[in-house]
């Protein structure tokens, strides 16, 4: 499954504090953009994510919603069509 998403949509990915040396494995033979969380920045714990959240967040930067990949399997047709609904309505309400 691929879903078509506006231009308006970016998608990140941010590494854990700590886990740095994965970042090769995570990106290899993929081209989304990945950042890892520092110290400094500490957006993990800011934003209280767990492993595998997808962290919505509105173009003001504020935490609109939380899909996390563990419990809601995007192989899953439903899954998939809630994470793509709930991107295309924060797209939506700009």
């Amino acid at each position: 499954m691929q879903a078509e998403l506006p231009d308006s949509i970016a998608i990140i990915g941010v590494n854990e504090l700590g886990k740095a040396g994965s970042n090769d494995v995570f990106t290899d033979g993929r081209d989304l953009p990945w950042l890892q969380d520092t110290e400094e920045d500490a957006v993990w714990s800011q934003w209280g994510v767990e492993y595998r959240d997808v962290v919505l967040v509105d173009p003001e930067g504020s935490i609109v919603g939380v899909f996390n990949l563990t419990n809601q399997d995007l192989g899953q047709n439903n899954q998939f069509n809630a994470l793509k609904d709930a991107l295309l309505s924060i797209d939506s309400a700009e």
